[in-house]
C-alpha cells in the first residue's frame, strides 16, 4: 500500500507540475510591466517632481505618484519652458530623463513600470536646460539660457557621462531654443530656434561631438518643435504668423547628407492655434499636433516620401474649454495618445483608431491647474 500510494502521489505531482509549467507566468510579470505608464513633470521652482500614472490595458490612468527630481524647475504658470522634450524616455523605456531648468541639471531615473528611482543628477553643461533627447549611447540636452547651446553625454547602463568638447553653440545668444531630436540612424541632431526661426542640423561624429552647424530656415513662421519619423522625415511645428487666426501649421522635410533641409509638405495647416507640440506614432504612420490655443488635436498621415495628408478634416479631437493642452505623447504600443492639459490640471486620454482618428476616453485629474507643468512621456 505504501509503495502504491507513493507512486500515485508522485505521479499526480508530476502531472500537476507539468500542467502548471504550461501556464503563463503571471506571478513573474508585474502589472506595471504588463501595461505601461505616463509621466508628467511639475517644473516647480523650489522642488521639481515627476508625477507618474499607471497605464492599464484599456489606456486609462490611475495611481498617481510623485517622485522628486532632486532639482529645481523654472516655475511659472503656462508653458514656462516653451519647449518640447523636457521629459524623455529612452528608446528601451528603461530610463527617464528630466530637465531641471532652475538648477541647471538633468535628473536620471530608472523606470520600473510606473515606479521610478532617481539614480543621479548631472550638470547640463550650460544654462536653463529645456529639452533632452537620446539615441543609442548618446544623450544631448539643449540649454536655452545664456549662450544658447547643446551639450552631449555618453549614456550607458542608465548613467550619463559628459563628452569632452561636446558643447556646440546655436546661431545666437538667447535664440529661443525649444526642442531637439536625433535622426533614426543617429547621424544628425536637429535643434529648433524659436526667435530666429531656424532649424539647426549637426552631424554627429564618431567621438560623440558635433560637426559645425548647418542652419536651415523654417518653411513657415513661428517655428517651435522638431521630431523625426522612423523613415527619416523631419517634422516641424509652426505657430503661424502673428495675428493669424487658427493659422498654425506642420511642415515635413527631407534631410540631405550635408544637413540641408528641403521642404516636402510646407506649412500644412493644422486648423488650430498655438500648435507647438507634436508626436509621431511608433510605426511612423501618423503624426499628431497639440494646438493649445484652440484646445484641439490635429492629425496627419506621413507618406513614404514624407508628404503629409490631413486625417478626417485635420482636427480629430477637441478638448474641454480651458484645457490649454501642451505637450503630447503616444504609448509604446501605438494605441493611446495623452495630452498634458495645463489649464485644467488633467491628462487627456484618447484611443487611436486604425485610420488615425481618435476616440475620447476620459481625463485624469489630480494635477495643479495653471501651475507651470511641462513635459510628458509615455510607454
Amino acid at each position: 500500500m505504501f509503495r502504491t500510494g507513493g507512486f500515485r502521489t508522485s505521479h499526480t505531482l508530476l502531472i500537476l507540475t507539468l500542467a502548471l509549467s504550461s501556464l503563463p507566468m503571471f506571478s513573474q510579470t508585474s502589472p506595471d510591466r504588463a501595461t505601461g505608464a505616463v509621466f508628467v513633470m511639475t517644473n516647480d521652482a523650489s522642488h521639481n517632481q515627476v508625477i507618474s500614472f499607471k497605464r492599464a490595458a484599456d489606456g486609462s490612468l490611475a495611481d498617481p505618484q510623485a517622485f522628486s527630481t532632486g532639482g529645481r524647475g523654472s516655475g511659472g504658470v503656462t508653458d514656462p519652458l516653451g519647449s518640447q522634450g523636457a521629459l524623455t524616455l529612452t528608446e528601451d523605456h528603461s530610463t527617464l530623463l528630466a530637465v531641471n531648468a532652475g538648477s541647471g541639471e538633468i535628473s536620471v531615473f530608472q523606470v520600473h513600470g510606473s515606479r521610478i528611482t532617481l539614480t543621479e543628477k548631472v550638470p547640463c553643461g550650460g544654462s536653463e536646460p529645456v529639452a533632452v533627447a537620446q539615441h543609442g549611447s548618446l544623450v544631448y540636452v539643449v540649454n536655452a539660457g545664456g549662450a544658447s547651446s547643446v551639450t552631449g553625454f555618453w549614456f550607458s547602463h542608465g548613467e550619463l557621462r559628459h563628452i569632452p568638447n561636446s558643447t556646440a553653440f546655436l546661431t545666437t545668444t538667447n535664440s529661443g531654443a525649444s526642442s531637439l531630436a536625433f535622426t533614426p540612424d543617429g547621424q544628425f541632431l536637429l535643434v529648433t530656434e524659436k526667435l530666429t526661426n531656424n532649424i539647426d542640423a549637426f552631424h554627429v561624429q564618431a567621438n560623440g561631438t558635433l560637426a559645425p552647424i548647418t542652419v536651415n530656415p523654417s518653411a513657415g513662421p513661428g517655428l517651435f518643435g522638431v521630431a523625426v519619423a522612423p523613415n527619416g522625415t523631419v517634422l516641424a511645428t509652426e505657430t503661424g504668423p502673428a495675428g493669424g487666426q487658427n493659422a498654425s501649421a506642420l511642415s515635413s522635410y527631407l534631410l540631405s547628407p550635408s544637413g540641408t533641409l528641403t521642404a516636402i509638405s510646407a506649412s500644412t495647416p493644422t486648423l488650430g492655434a498655438a500648435t507647438c507640440w507634436h508626436v509621431v506614432t511608433p510605426n511612423g504612420q501618423f503624426v499628431y499636433t497639440s494646438n493649445a490655443g484652440t484646445g484641439s488635436i490635429s492629425a496627419f498621415s506621413v507618406g513614404a516620401n514624407g508628404a503629409l495628408t490631413p486625417i478626417a478634416g485635420t482636427v480629430v479631437a477637441t478638448l474641454p474649454g480651458g484645457s490649454t493642452n501642451l505637450d503630447i505623447a503616444v504609448s509604446a504600443d501605438g494605441k493611446y495618445l495623452y495630452t498634458l492639459d495645463s489649464g485644467t490640471g488633467t491628462v487627456g486620454v484618447f484611443s487611436i483608431n486604425a485610420d488615425g482618428t481618435l476616440n475620447v476616453l476620459n481625463e485624469t485629474g489630480g494635477l495643479s491647474e495653471k501651475a507651470g507643468f511641462n513635459g510628458i512621456a509615455a510607454f
